[in-house]
């Protein structure tokens, strides 16, 4: 049944509707993750909040993230991608909808608001690339479900528009009230996106991975022969995916490259209005460019994961965006026609340090045996989304202070901060060269069977595409 996917030439319109999904739910629940960082420069005077409360705040989110992917990604092995997903996006919207109804100063229930929406934004991550790699064939799997990643600057951008445009007439709580938006998402979901044929099938539930393998390829159900024998019922555990630990080394150091890039998105506007001395409206405006960067820059490595294969562009991303970020930090000061290096450098680290998230994002996903997919990926990206927390945290060490927002007299720390933060992309590149194993062409069972160091017999080879 399978192998029609893999036999697939072009994609569906019914595959693009559950791309659809993925990719705006991704959007939407990443503008969630960091709104806080531009609310954070509305109330952080108002309220006279400590540096410390601020910083709980800011990094709450970033507590909770491994925990949430660890749980989703569990749910998703054992109830099914489909509610999971559905799931976790009512999580992030309610708990992000939640904060506008914080009370005047109420910083500690902003915090609680903050860890429920972080706990719900990498859980929903994890399942919609499981989701997403079930329903592709192997020679356009990098490059579709990279697409995936694609508009997750989107969130950052949307927030960015808020911010500088929107929030003078709708004031914060009116702009966290837009977060509630990905909660009609699960009606779209409801209507087009149906339950992984490679789970239901692991499920013993053979005819409704016929049904939903039919949708997707836009065919009769009737075309597709159902096996000879029903496959046998798979019972896994969790902890099974310890039996992997190449996959658990090479998935969690890909996935901690996001640490310099989250750390600085969290600080860009605070870090703009201290190097440009300028304000956090006009910072604000910067980050619409860095976001369109950014979105550019993911459909270009989305393209290079399966050009060129996933240990070469990541290998390549991860070294080009250490560069960049190297420069932002050691050029801060200088000026060419009146533009700062500082903002040249970090939108070029924008383009290739979140386009890497194109590869490495699919690429966590795709290291594990089927039956696992979901559980492993939830671990190793939930280890990667420590970056979220030991981003912000580290450049706040390196400054000397317990400030984690606005890091007044620091400027000398700016260039062994950015260095910290390009180190995490070097330690990526390493991870793709010396650890992970190449999946560019690879069907799902192929790397199950290579994880697994079985052969595949000559009578389940896919026709060459």
């Amino acid at each position: 049944m399978l192998e029609l996917l893999e036999r697939q030439k072009k994609l569906t319109a019914n595959q693009w509707k559950i791309a659809g999904a993925a990719t705006l739910g991704d959007m939407l629940d990443f503008f969630d993750f960091f709104l806080i960082g531009f609310v954070l420069a509305f109330v952080v005077k108002e309220w006279h909040l400590t540096y410390g409360q601020s910083g709980a705040i800011l990094l709450a989110s970033g507590v909770s993230a491994p925990f949430g992917s660890l749980l989703y990604g569990w749910m998703a092995d054992k109830i099914g991608r489909r509610p999971a997903l559905i799931t976790a996006v009512l999580n992030v919207s309610l708990a992000t909808g939640a904060m506008a109804l914080t009370p005047e100063g109420g910083w500690l229930y902003l915090v609680a608001c903050r860890f429920f929406v972080g706990f719900a934004v990498t859980g929903l991550y994890s399942v919609d690339i499981t989701l997403m790699q079930e329903f592709s064939p192997a020679h356009k799997r990098g490059w579709f479900t990279g697409l995936t990643t694609t508009m997750l600057p989107a969130g950052s951008l949307l927030a960015g528009l808020l911010g500088a445009f929107a929030a003078p007439y709708i004031g914060w709580r009116g702009m966290v009230a837009v977060g509630l938006l990905p909660a009609f998402l699960c009606l779209y979901i409801r209507a087009f996106v149906p339950e992984s044929p490679h789970w239901l099938l692991r499920r013993g539930r053979v005819e409704e991975a016929r049904r939903a393998l039919a949708w997707a390829l836009q065919m009769s159900s009737g075309e597709i022969t159902l096996p000879a024998a029903a496959p046998a019922v798979e019972r896994t555990r969790w902890l099974d995916i310890f039996k992997y630990p190449r996959s658990i080394v090479a998935g969690c150091l890909t996935g901690l490259t996001q640490t310099g890039g989250v750390g600085l998105a969290l600080w860009q506007v605070a870090l703009f209005v201290m190097v440009l001395n300028i304000t956090a409206p006009e910072a604000s405006k910067l980050v619409i460019w860095i976001s369109l960067s950014a979105i550019v820059g993911r459909f270009f490595c989305s393209w290079i994961s399966d050009a060129w294969g996933r240990r070469a562009s990541g290998i390549f991303s991860c070294l080009t965006a250490a560069l960049f970020m190297f420069l932002a930090g050691y050029l801060h000061s200088l000026f060419i026609g009146g533009i700062s290096v500082f903002f040249l450098m970090i939108l070029i680290q924008s383009f290739f340090g979140s386009g890497n998230y194109s590869i490495v994002g699919p690429y966590m996903g795709e290291m594990w045996p089927a039956r696992l997919r979901g559980s492993g990926m939830g671990f190793v990206y939930g280890v990667g989304n420590l970056g979220k927390f030991i981003g912000p945290a580290g450049l706040a060490l390196i400054a000397g202070s317990s400030n984690f927002v606005s890091p007044q007299a620091t400027l000398d720390a700016l260039i062994p901060g950015f260095i910290y933060f390009a180190s995490w992309y070097v330690l990526g590149a390493l991870a793709f060269w010396l650890i992970g194993m190449e999946t560019r062409g690879r069907t799902i069972e192929e790397i199950e069977r290579a994880l697994d160091n079985r052969p595949l017999p000559s009578t389940e080879q896919v026709p060459a595409i």
